[in-house]
């Protein structure tokens, strides 16, 4: 784990809580709250570190899109959830944004879980799983073989990410403060 400054700690849980609420209440993170954590994420790593941490902001950029764009192209995510955590990459570097990311993972698969259970939807997501892995298996995008897998339907089960990309970031900030 990387050092980041206290000014770069709170501008993340700002930008997370921040995207977080838009998410929970419009299910839309607003471009400029995007625009605005990548800005601060550069703005502030060149500051604090110069050349290196304006290429370790480029580096957490790059790897957050290289993750999140290809669940975008399949539909399994909004536009707004990869700017967001491009931003976050910006902030952070790759190596913190990959332990966010891990982070946010496992909170999103509790949640998932939970959600599955709740709603009693266990043997549709079952089945989704496999179309999903079946249609991966042959290349295809998986929301052509079924509407539920594309995160734009409706009727598709969907949880706001920007929560879970904020869950992830404040537990990631929990152990950042107690290293």
């Amino acid at each position: 784990m990387h050092s980041i400054p206290l000014v770069v700690r709170l501008v993340l849980a700002t930008v997370v809580l921040t995207a977080a609420v838009y998410d929970f209440r419009f299910r839309r993170i607003p471009n400029w709250l995007n625009l605005s954590g990548l800005v601060l994420g550069f703005g502030l790593n060149a500051l604090f570190f110069q050349m290196h941490g304006a290429i370790a902001a480029g580096q957490g950029l790059l790897f957050a899109i290289l993750i999140y764009m290809p669940l975008y192209l399949l539909r399994a995510m909004g536009a707004g959830d990869v700017k967001l955590m491009a931003a976050l990459g910006s902030l952070v570097g790759p190596w913190n944004w990959l332990q966010i990311f891990l982070a946010t993972a496992i909170a999103g698969g509790i949640v998932a879980a939970g959600l599955i259970l709740f709603k009693r939807r266990f043997t549709d997501t079952c089945w989704n799983v496999w179309l999903l892995l079946k249609e991966l298996s042959h290349f295809r995008a998986p929301h052509r073989g079924s509407a539920q897998l594309d995160v734009r339907n409706a009727a598709a089960l969907r949880m706001p990410h920007g929560v879970l990309i904020a869950i992830g970031s404040l537990v990631f900030l929990l152990f950042v403060a107690h290293a």
